[in-house]
């Protein structure tokens, strides 16, 4: 039970900073790729949405995976030197934190029901989704739209949806995963020009030919663990607004073009303003104002062909920065260590242990058995930091000795090593005494 309140305390903090710098590296390769194009776009804020909710879970340190790396590609370190160095105290390179069972009982309470009234908000969300789709009544589009239904269906490749008309809704809406139905206001087949329900039709087969409501009920669920953050609504919500940019793309090119529609967008943010309290964001987007400002000039604009040395140049830039930003998000993963029980980790502090610096304990070594890099750590190019947690008894020898972190394949080799040292007796007013401290054992592969 306390490792898994660790693990969600560890996620909690690893989470609070890294996302601010998965945003910040997404933001400067949005800009980058911005003259490629909104799909461009797109694929960074969804990349940075994955990596929000993934990274701050993830253990690997960026030295285990260039070993795995070197294994794969058949450059191991096996023929390489192996280096092991043995300092005192705690240590500094993989940072790790040890609270109390107190602690880690109230944040995971805590942060358990953030991501439950999340999931539940999700689900009611499902639900009222679900609730609107069963009181729809399928329509067949006649006339101009069902012209435009049909030409959508060849151009976008979606033959299997179906059209509804709901009152419950006042824009346009598309739901389903393998069964896609588009809803529409009631009053839409009559109300609105060809032109304008041309485009609203072609914007949501956009949106159905490019499965979006199954990949946003994918990020919804994803987001769950993280989505206290507020970054994190920032970054879905640039990934909303690039969506609907590819979206408007993909329709102009269904219409009339890209000034029509964007002019037919225009029109429906009208109509939909007078009818419409700015309560409900439909998949058409128009009530955020950024994003349909935006989306507007993007249409109108005039657009400069990017040449393909510059766009591959862009994203090798892009790819650079987000394998830097991994790594470092990586390698500064903080450790939450589970509680160790006082009579396991800690039975000298009973007898009058003291905690003495690492500086002197160095300097009491007597004999220091090195320890032996692990053959199979070795060739699968694992290395790392070993932290161990020590009573030292008064005659010298190391009484307690537990593992604190480090790598599940090297914490075998420390402890046989280290179990064989010997220390001259600490002296505390002339009598020799019990010691706590700690040991860190460092592996490294030198190629």
């Amino acid at each position: 039970m306390r490792t898994l309140e660790s693990s969600m305390l560890a996620y909690l903090l690893n989470s609070a900073w890294q996302a601010p710098l998965i945003f910040a590296a997404a933001w400067v390769a949005a800009r980058v790729l911005r003259r490629n194009g909104a799909a461009a776009e797109h694929r960074v804020w969804t990349i940075a949405l994955v990596l929000e909710a993934v990274l701050p879970a993830c253990t690997v340190r960026p030295s285990e995976l260039l070993g795995l790396a070197a294994r794969i590609f058949g450059a191991g370190a096996r023929g390489g030197d192996v280096r092991v160095t043995v300092t005192q105290g705690a240590a500094l390179a993989h940072p790790s934190l040890r609270p109390t069972a107190e602690i880690l009982a109230v944040v995971a309470v805590a942060y358990g029901c953030v991501v439950v009234y999340f999931a539940g908000r999700l689900a009611v969300g499902l639900w009222k989704t679900t609730a609107i789709r069963r009181r729809a009544q399928r329509v067949f589009l006649t006339g101009a739209a069902g012209s435009t239904w049909q030409r959508c269906c060849r151009l976008f490749g979606v033959f299997d949806a179906v059209a509804a008309v709901s009152d419950a809704i006042d824009g346009p809406m598309t739901i389903g995963i393998r069964r896609k139905v588009l809803l529409l206001p009631a009053e839409w087949q009559t109300s609105l020009r060809e032109e304008d329900l041309d485009a609203a039709i072609a914007h949501e087969f956009a949106h159905m030919r490019r499965g979006d409501f199954a990949k946003n009920l994918v990020y919804e669920v994803l987001s769950l663990p993280v989505g206290y953050h507020p970054l994190l609504w920032m970054t879905r919500t640039k990934l909303a607004e690039s969506r609907e940019m590819v979206c408007d793309a993909m329709a102009a090119k269904a219409v009339a073009g890209r000034d029509e529609y964007a002019r037919s967008l225009l029109r429906l943010a009208s109509i939909l303003s007078e009818r419409m309290p700015a309560r409900t964001l439909q998949a058409i987007g128009i009530f955020d104002a950024n994003i349909f400002e935006r989306r507007i000039m993007s249409l109108t604009e005039l657009h400069v062909e990017v040449g393909s040395m510059r766009r591959m140049a862009t994203a090798v830039v892009c790819v650079l920065l987000g394998v830097g930003t991994c790594a470092s998000a990586l390698a500064l993963r903080i450790k939450i260590s589970a509680p160790v029980a006082q009579s396991e980790a800690q039975p000298a502090q009973h007898s009058g242990g003291v905690r003495v610096s690492a500086a002197v304990m160095a300097g009491n070594v007597l004999t220091r058995v090195n320890p032996v890099y692990p053959p199979d750590a070795k060739a699968a190019g694992v290395s790392g930091t070993v932290v161990l947690h020590a009573i030292i008894g008064k005659s010298g020898e190391i009484e307690s000795l537990v593992v604190v972190s480090g790598p599940a394949e090297l914490q075998t080799s420390a402890l046989d090593a280290v179990r064989q040292w010997r220390y001259m007796p600490y002296l505390l007013n002339g009598e020799p005494t019990e010691v706590d401290t700690t040991i860190t054992v460092n592996y490294n592969l030198n190629r």
